[in-house]
């Protein structure tokens, strides 16, 4: 008779075992039992009094109340634990131990996702550049106008040409730049100009008077 016998490399034993002991570590992640959670409801059915069944809801605090037993610690627990918990609390009751089933009749609600709303600014940045009695950074609250920016920023210089001022507002997300002509004259006759809001990052430009403006 001819014996064949092969040798298996080391390398390859390791690995085999590595690959066992991954299966072996799944499988025990698997069986790992259901931990109760607040908000899930409970289903309590005691065998040798029917008046006892009845559903209930693990609290926030992670209890449940049940007759006679009381209150009972459940969250974190598996429903063996509460089951066994509940049997020994609810046997002075009975001249044997009862027969008490405890399954999970409904899993807590989760609660749904709200995605954080970005919190409006206490206050915004405005800048003033050029011929402002001020010129400078304004840091006024949300909501202030351009008339209200106007008087923030003293007024003008008396080269201030006040028929071409310029609200430049840059877009934060395409990085785009708008400008908005701003004629101070008619804004202080009542203009809707003079109402508009202004962003935070706005720079308000006062440019100089030409020859003869």
């Amino acid at each position: 008779m001819l014996c064949l016998s092969a040798r298996v490399p080391a390398h390859l034993l390791v690995l085999a075992a590595l690959i066992m002991g991954l299966l072996l570590g799944a499988q025990g992640a698997l069986a790992q039992p259901y931990k109760i959670k607040p908000g899930d409801v409970l289903r309590i059915e005691v065998l040798e009094d029917p008046a006892l069944n009845r559903s209930v809801l693990v609290t926030p605090d992670g209890r449940i109340s049940v007759p006679i037993a009381g209150t009972v610690r459940a969250s974190g627990k598996a429903v063996e634990s509460v089951q066994s918990n509940l049997t020994d609390r609810l046997a002075s009751g009975f001249a044997n131990p009862p027969n008490v089933f405890v399954s999970v009749e409904r899993l807590a609600t989760p609660k749904p996702y709200v995605p954080r709303q970005p919190q409006t600014p206490q206050t915004i940045s405005v800048f003033v550049v050029g011929e402002a009695a001020k010129p400078g950074m304004l840091t006024v609250p949300p909501r202030t106008t351009v008339l209200q920016a106007f008087a923030m920023m003293g007024g003008f210089t008396k080269f201030a040409a006040q028929k071409r001022i310029q609200l430049r507002r840059t877009d934060k997300q395409s990085g785009l730049e708008t400008t908005r002509a701003l004629n101070y004259p008619s804004i202080e006759a009542g203009a809707a100009q003079g109402r508009t809001l202004l962003m935070d990052g706005d720079v308000i430009l006062v440019p100089q008077r030409r020859l003869f403006e």
